[in-house]
C-alpha cells in the first residue's frame, strides 16, 4: 500500500467534489493534508472530520484569483507543513460552458487566472524547494475534453489543455532533480460542482464504456498512486480516469 507518512500535501479546492476526496485518500495514507478552499465553514468541516479519523489536516480559506493569492498560499502551506510541501494537487478550478460568441474577456480571464495562472505560480512557489531536497510530486487536474473538441466547451477545453502542456514542461524542467509531474483527466464526474448540469452529465456518461459518470471516489486514487513511490518511474503522464471516454 502506498505510504506516504511524513509527507504534507496541499490540495486546492480540496473542501467538495474531487478535491475533498483526493484529501481524504491522501489522508488515509498517511499523508499530512493542507486542503484549500473559498467555504470556511465546509473546508473546517472536512478537515476537521479527517483529524477525527486519526489523520494530520489543516484547512487554509483562499479565493485563488493569481499569482499573489497562489504564493501566499504555498507560503502558509509550508508553515503548516513544518517547513515543506511534498506533494501538490492542483485541483482548484472552474468551467463554465457556453459558446464562444457569448464568452466576454471577464469571463476568459477568469477562467485562465485559476485554471492556468494558479497552478502555474503553485509550481513556481513550490517546486524549487521540492527539487532541492531531490523529491516531490505534481498532480495536476484536467479533464476529457482538453482532448478532444467538444461545442461551448472551449473555453474551459483550453485552459485545461494548457495544464496538459504546462504537466508535461514542468516533468522536463523538474524531473531531473526528483520532483514528478504528472496530471490525470477525468471524466463526467458527479460533483457539488457539476449537479448544475442535471441530466447533461448522463448524457455525457452514456457515450463512455463504463455507461455512468464517474464519482470523486473513483479519481482520487488515481493520484494518490501519481503521487506514490509505486509511480516513481512516471513522469510527464496524462492518466486518464473517465471511464474509457478518451479510448473509445
Amino acid at each position: 500500500m502506498t505510504d506516504l507518512t511524513g509527507r504534507t500535501a496541499l490540495v486546492t479546492g480540496g473542501n467538495s467534489g474531487i478535491g475533498r476526496a483526493v484529501a481524504t485518500d491522501l489522508a488515509a495514507h498517511g499523508a499530512h493534508v493542507v486542503l484549500s478552499g473559498r467555504d470556511q465553514r465546509r473546508g473546517e468541516e472536512v478537515a476537521a472530520a479527517l483529524r477525527a479519523d486519526g489523520a494530520k489536516a489543516d484547512f487554509v480559506a483562499t479565493d485563488l484569483t493569481g499569482e499573489r493569492s497562489a504564493r501566499d498560499l504555498a507560503r502558509r502551506a509550508v508553515e503548516l507543513g513544518g517547513g515543506h510541501v511534498d506533494i501538490l494537487v492542483n485541483n482548484a478550478g472552474v468551467f463554465p460552458f457556453g459558446p464562444t460568441h457569448e464568452t466576454t474577456e471577464a469571463d476568459f480571464d477568469a477562467v485562465y487566472a485559476i485554471n492556468v495562472k494558479v497552478p502555474f505560480f503553485l509550481v513556481a512557489e513550490l517546486a524549487p524547494a521540492m527539487a532541492a531536497r531531490g523529491r516531490g510530486a505534481v498532480v495536476n487536474v484536467t479533464t476529457m475534453v482538453a482532448q478532444f473538441g467538444q461545442a461551448s466547451m472551449a473555453l474551459y477545453g483550453s485552459s485545461k489543455a494548457a495544464l496538459v502542456l504546462l504537466t508535461k514542461s514542468w516533468a522536463a524542467e523538474y524531473g531531473p532533480a526528483g520532483v514528478r509531474v504528472n496530471a490525470v483527466s477525468p471524466g463526467p464526474t458527479r460533483t457539488e460542482g457539476t449537479a448544475v448540469m442535471g441530466d447533461a452529465l448522463d448524457q455525457l456518461a452514456a457515450a463512455i464504456p463504463h455507461g455512468r459518470p464517474g464519482r470523486p471516489e473513483d479519481i482520487a486514487p488515481a493520484v494518490t498512486y501519481l503521487v506514490g513511490d509505486d509511480a516513481g518511474f512516471v513522469h510527464g503522464a496524462v492518466l486518464p480516469v473517465d471511464g474509457g471516454r478518451i479510448a473509445v
